[in-house]
């Protein structure tokens, strides 16, 4: 309906203008601005000075927010940080004002400042919070939490759903903060490994909802200052990198198979510092593919569409190069069931049945799926529907650019072994163990990881535990080091099976022992001796001189496994802290919190 001043109390210019203005308002900025008027009218107050503001009705304050936005990320690898970055462009392209910071970073008092928050968190090993996370994690969930009754935020979680406890710490974040009085901005997403598509979805979630809930002005597009001039090729856009050498580093008669990578970078414009990861996409082994189909009966030559953009593929190559087949995930077979008349999965799947489902999982495979329960589907196009895409692989970078113009070399041990009856193989791995020589080329992308970096200074001492492949990211330490001059003293603690045949770069530590660029290095082969001895032992063994590199201000990194020995050597490091302090048990943990606060204690774990 046309206002007119014959049926409104508008005189002409104020008709001329609410009819302008009333057919270009949402459904939402038409229920603001009922709500700001009705509060107006009850207050008697005409302009409502800022100080009046919460007096407002509370649908209506929650209306007028600022555009100051804080971002915190809690990153293990590098993708949250690099989402959190991503982010910030976006929001600070329509003019909104961003702070980023990771939460080891964030100083908590400041949280009751914050009206706008967005988290992205990302969930490591059994449902655990990522290094960098467990301080603000722990603060959040204690007693010393403020309420946030004026706090607007919302949450976006990564995980793996081949894990248990999928996205667990971004669901305690989000309960979390909800208990403490905050409002969502916009619901929880809960990321998968391939994460992309549904944070960009996330993002313009909270994008709508921010632009929404502002003064009714639609966002402004501001120029963004210049960027860094970066790679053309990314996570989603892989560089297809050439293999120059591809060797084994473990000697005749090992148990053991270590490839040694060298990948040709030029023309990339990819860069990296040491730390960083080398993101690889793989490929299923095709006689595993060429078995699953025997099982399944449908054509390997089907055209079958595998992602929402509408890609196709062949049966067969879609199955090598796209879809995982490896691993087995309660949403798998939850998708699997509605495809599947078999009533033992629909048994496995029913509540209760959590233990039995969750031992089923283990060591399983997606022919073990087809084999058990039966065929699925009219389709092959139905039965891809419900697998995932076959997720990159990241294995820590062994090389320094500076060292290595133009190249990345990595080293990654080979994964076979066998359980429920049938000889199985680690997907990336054996693909780069028995499926690549040089010549050929590799989908690759970096990942980079704030969290596992060289101290500022390079008079700083450094001190590396990293048994097996964990050695990988030492060697680019060396090489960076060696190449700066660096000063400062380094000692490695390395540790393998034995001596002959799994001390892995054993000439190359040699030589930077000569040299200098390597000060001490301890190693433990576990099977030369009656008694096994593991990296954690000659940490003990060298207690005294260990604590006092530690006093002196050395920063220690940690590289391999988190389950076994990463978590023996964060407990010898404790017990070297008390017992060499003189300290009781909890000021040697309080004196841990504080290198890790420092950044003195970093951890590239798997």
């Amino acid at each position: 309906m046309q206002l007119q001043v014959m049926n409104s109390p508008f005189n002409q210019e104020q008709v001329e203008l609410l009819n302008r203005i009333l057919p270009t308002l949402t459904e939402s900025q038409k229920v603001w601005l009922s709500g700001y008027l009705a509060a107006v009218q009850s207050l008697s107050i005409p302009g409502i000075p800022g100080a009046q503001l919460r007096t407002l009705p509370a649908h209506i304050s929650e209306q007028i927010i600022s555009k100051e936005i804080t971002i915190l990320f809690g990153s293990q690898t590098g993708n949250a940080q690099g989402l959190a970055k991503k982010s910030a462009r976006k929001l600070e392209g329509i003019g909104f004002q961003v702070t980023v910071s990771s939460m080891s970073d964030f100083k908590t008092k400041k949280l009751k400042e914050v009206q706008n928050l967005l988290i992205i968190v990302s969930t490591h090993g059994e449902g655990d919070p990522p290094d960098s996370a467990l301080t603000f994690h722990e603060f959040l969930h204690s007693k010393r939490a403020p309420k946030l009754t004026d706090l607007r935020f919302s949450v976006l979680a990564l995980g793996d759903s081949s894990y248990e406890f999928f996205c667990q710490t971004g669901k305690e974040f989000d309960n979390r903060l909800e208990e403490l009085g905050g409002i969502r901005l916009y619901p929880r997403f809960d990321c998968d490994v391939d994460y992309d598509e549904a944070a960009a979805e996330w993002l313009k979630g909270v994008l709508d909802s921010l632009s929404e809930t502002q003064d009714g002005s639609a966002p402004q597009v501001h120029e963004s200052a210049p960027q860094a001039v970066e790679s053309v090729y990314s996570r989603t856009n892989p560089f297809k990198a050439e293999v120059l050498e591809n060797i084994n580093l473990n000697g005749r008669g090992s148990n053991k198979e270590t490839r040694h990578l060298e990948l040709a970078l030029e023309g990339s414009g990819l860069t990296f510092e040491p730390g960083d990861s080398l993101g690889i996409y793989p490929e299923n082994d095709p006689f595993l593919v060429d078995i699953l189909l025997e099982e399944l009966r449908w054509d390997p030559e089907e055209m079958v569409t595998v992602n929402k953009q509408g890609d196709v593929r062949q049966l067969k190559e879609a199955l090598i190069s796209y879809f995982e087949i490896t691993v087995l995930t309660k949403p798998l077979l939850e998708k699997a069931i509605k495809i599947s008349a078999n009533e033992d999965l629909h048994e496995l799947l029913s509540p209760g049945n959590e233990e039995e489902l969750k031992a089923y999982l283990t060591g399983r495979d997606l022919l073990d799926l087809v084999r058990d329960f039966g065929q699925w589907g009219e389709t092959a196009q139905e039965f891809v529907s419900i697998l995932r895409k076959i997720p990159a692989r990241l294995y820590s970078i062994a090389s320094s650019l500076s060292a290595n113009p133009d190249e990345v070399h990595l080293t990654i041990g080979a994964v076979r072994y066998a359980t429920h009856g049938r000889e199985r193989k680690g997907v990336c791995s054996i693909f780069a163990a028995e499926g690549l020589n040089p010549g050929d080329t590799l989908p690759v992308y970096i990942q980079h990881n704030e969290n596992f970096r060289l101290p500022q200074s390079p008079d700083t001492a450094i001190i590396m535990i990293g048994p097996g492949t964990g050695v990988a990211p030492f060697r680019s330490f060396m090489q960076e080091r060696e190449e700066m001059g660096a000063e400062g003293k380094s000692w490695l603690f390395y540790g393998d099976q034995h001596f002959v045949t799994d001390f892995l770069y054993q000439t190359e530590w040699q030589k930077w022992l000569k040299a200098g660029v390597l000060t001490k290095m301890d190693v433990a082969f576990s099977r030369d001796t009656e008694e096994k001895v593991y990296v954690q032992h000659r940490m003990l063994e060298h207690s005294k001189e260990l604590f006092e590199w530690l006093q002196e201000g050395a920063a220690v990194y940690i590289c391999g496994d988190e389950k076994h020995m990463a978590h023996d050597v964060h407990q010898t490091l404790i017990e070297i802290i008390e017992k060499e302090g003189g300290m009781s048990h909890e000021k040697a943990e309080a004196y841990f919190a504080d290198l890790q606060q420092q950044k003195r204690y970093q951890r590239d774990v798997y």
